[in-house]
Protein backbone atom coordinates (compact mmCIF):
# COMPACT_ATOMS: atom_id res chain seq x y z
CA UNK A 1 0.00 0.00 0.00
CA UNK A 2 2.66 2.96 0.71
CA UNK A 3 4.45 1.30 -2.25
CA UNK A 4 1.75 2.38 -4.09
CA UNK A 5 0.96 6.00 -2.72
CA UNK A 6 4.72 6.73 -2.98
CA UNK A 7 4.63 5.73 -7.25
CA UNK A 8 1.41 7.81 -7.12
CA UNK A 9 3.57 10.49 -5.36
CA UNK A 10 6.19 10.50 -7.45
CA UNK A 11 4.04 10.06 -10.70
CA UNK A 12 2.06 13.38 -9.29
CA UNK A 13 5.90 15.30 -9.02
CA UNK A 14 6.19 14.33 -12.44
CA UNK A 15 3.29 15.60 -14.05
CA UNK A 16 2.94 18.52 -11.68
CA UNK A 17 -0.59 17.40 -10.67
CA UNK A 18 -0.48 19.87 -7.66
CA UNK A 19 -3.90 18.99 -6.37
CA UNK A 20 -3.04 15.31 -6.76
CA UNK A 21 0.43 15.84 -5.02
CA UNK A 22 -0.64 17.82 -2.26
CA UNK A 23 -3.72 15.68 -1.26
CA UNK A 24 -0.68 12.79 -1.46
CA UNK A 25 1.53 14.46 1.03
CA UNK A 26 -1.41 14.55 3.44
CA UNK A 27 -1.97 11.04 3.39
CA UNK A 28 2.09 10.20 3.86
CA UNK A 29 2.04 12.89 6.41
CA UNK A 30 -1.23 10.92 8.30
CA UNK A 31 0.82 7.31 7.58
CA UNK A 32 3.89 8.75 9.28
CA UNK A 33 2.00 10.17 12.08
CA UNK A 34 0.40 6.70 13.26
CA UNK A 35 4.03 5.30 12.73
CA UNK A 36 5.21 7.42 15.57
CA UNK A 37 2.83 7.05 17.66
CA UNK A 38 3.01 3.43 17.31
CA UNK A 39 6.62 3.58 17.97
CA UNK A 40 5.83 5.97 21.61
CA UNK A 41 3.55 2.48 22.18
CA UNK A 42 6.64 0.42 21.78
CA UNK A 43 5.11 -1.40 18.47
CA UNK A 44 8.17 -1.80 16.37
CA UNK A 45 5.92 -3.29 13.52
CA UNK A 46 4.91 -0.41 11.66
CA UNK A 47 1.23 0.94 10.35
CA UNK A 48 -0.01 -2.24 8.39
CA UNK A 49 -2.31 -2.28 5.42
CA UNK A 50 -5.24 -2.44 7.25
CA UNK A 51 -3.98 0.41 9.57
CA UNK A 52 -3.67 2.50 6.13
CA UNK A 53 -6.61 1.60 4.81
CA UNK A 54 -8.31 3.15 8.51
CA UNK A 55 -6.31 5.97 8.10
CA UNK A 56 -7.82 6.48 4.12
CA UNK A 57 -11.08 6.15 5.42
CA UNK A 58 -11.08 8.43 8.27
CA UNK A 59 -9.71 11.13 5.81
CA UNK A 60 -12.68 10.53 3.48
CA UNK A 61 -14.41 10.98 5.84
CA UNK A 62 -13.03 14.20 7.19
CA UNK A 63 -13.48 15.74 3.58
CA UNK A 64 -17.29 14.52 3.44
CA UNK A 65 -17.86 16.49 6.63
CA UNK A 66 -16.11 19.63 5.39
CA UNK A 67 -17.42 19.55 2.03
CA UNK A 68 -20.99 19.63 3.66
CA UNK A 69 -20.16 21.89 6.23
CA UNK A 70 -18.90 24.33 2.99
CA UNK A 71 -22.13 23.91 1.51
CA UNK A 72 -24.10 24.88 3.92
CA UNK A 73 -21.85 27.97 4.77
CA UNK A 74 -21.80 28.89 0.74
CA UNK A 75 -18.26 27.89 -0.06
CA UNK A 76 -18.91 26.33 -2.80
CA UNK A 77 -15.44 26.41 -4.11
CA UNK A 78 -14.06 24.65 -0.86
CA UNK A 79 -16.60 21.99 -1.17
CA UNK A 80 -15.25 21.40 -4.72
CA UNK A 81 -11.88 20.98 -3.54
CA UNK A 82 -12.68 18.69 -0.50
CA UNK A 83 -14.65 16.59 -3.33
CA UNK A 84 -11.68 16.47 -5.18
CA UNK A 85 -9.21 15.57 -2.30
CA UNK A 86 -12.07 12.39 -1.59
CA UNK A 87 -11.42 10.86 -5.30
CA UNK A 88 -7.86 10.89 -5.11
CA UNK A 89 -7.95 9.35 -1.87
CA UNK A 90 -10.73 6.61 -2.49
CA UNK A 91 -8.04 5.69 -5.64
CA UNK A 92 -6.51 3.81 -3.01
CA UNK A 93 -9.35 2.29 -1.11
CA UNK A 94 -11.21 -0.86 -2.22
CA UNK A 95 -14.49 -0.51 -4.26
CA UNK A 96 -16.87 -0.12 -1.70
CA UNK A 97 -19.73 -2.32 -0.94
CA UNK A 98 -22.95 -1.92 -2.48
CA UNK A 99 -26.30 -2.32 -0.22
CA UNK A 100 -27.05 -5.52 -1.70
CA UNK A 101 -23.55 -6.58 -0.70
CA UNK A 102 -23.37 -4.53 2.88
CA UNK A 103 -26.77 -6.61 3.71
CA UNK A 104 -25.14 -9.87 2.81
CA UNK A 105 -21.99 -9.26 4.66
CA UNK A 106 -23.78 -8.36 7.36
CA UNK A 107 -25.98 -11.44 7.33
CA UNK A 108 -22.80 -13.32 7.06
CA UNK A 109 -20.91 -11.59 10.06
CA UNK A 110 -24.13 -12.78 12.20
CA UNK A 111 -24.01 -16.32 11.46
CA UNK A 112 -20.62 -16.55 11.45
CA UNK A 113 -20.33 -15.56 14.90
CA UNK A 114 -23.46 -16.98 15.91
CA UNK A 115 -25.19 -13.45 16.87
CA UNK A 116 -28.46 -13.85 18.63
CA UNK A 117 -29.30 -10.59 20.44
CA UNK A 118 -28.01 -6.55 20.27
CA UNK A 119 -25.07 -8.24 22.98
CA UNK A 120 -23.55 -9.51 20.39
CA UNK A 121 -23.14 -6.67 18.21
CA UNK A 122 -19.64 -6.12 19.21
CA UNK A 123 -18.75 -9.38 18.00
CA UNK A 124 -20.66 -8.93 14.49
CA UNK A 125 -18.72 -5.22 14.75
CA UNK A 126 -15.35 -6.78 14.94
CA UNK A 127 -15.66 -9.35 12.49
CA UNK A 128 -16.84 -6.89 9.78
CA UNK A 129 -14.26 -4.85 10.59
CA UNK A 130 -11.41 -7.92 10.13
CA UNK A 131 -13.11 -8.94 7.01
CA UNK A 132 -14.41 -4.95 5.30
CA UNK A 133 -12.20 -2.32 6.46
CA UNK A 134 -12.15 0.27 3.71
CA UNK A 135 -14.98 -1.17 1.53
CA UNK A 136 -17.88 -0.13 4.08
CA UNK A 137 -19.05 2.83 6.08
CA UNK A 138 -19.56 1.24 9.88
CA UNK A 139 -21.14 4.32 10.87
CA UNK A 140 -24.39 3.07 8.53
CA UNK A 141 -23.25 -0.79 9.00
CA UNK A 142 -23.83 -0.34 13.00
CA UNK A 143 -27.73 0.54 12.67
CA UNK A 144 -28.29 -2.29 10.32
CA UNK A 145 -26.68 -4.94 12.50
CA UNK A 146 -28.76 -3.20 15.27
CA UNK A 147 -31.82 -3.80 13.05
CA UNK A 148 -30.99 -7.21 12.74
CA UNK A 149 -30.11 -8.53 16.14
CA UNK A 150 -32.58 -6.36 17.65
Amino acid sequence: MRARINDALKTAMRDKDAVRLSTLRLINAAIKDRDIALRGSGDEGGTSDSDVMAILGKMVKQRQESARAYEEGGRLELAEKERGEILIIEDFLPKQLTEEETAAAVAEAIASVGAESIRDMGKVMGELKAKYTGQMDFGRVGPMVKDKLG
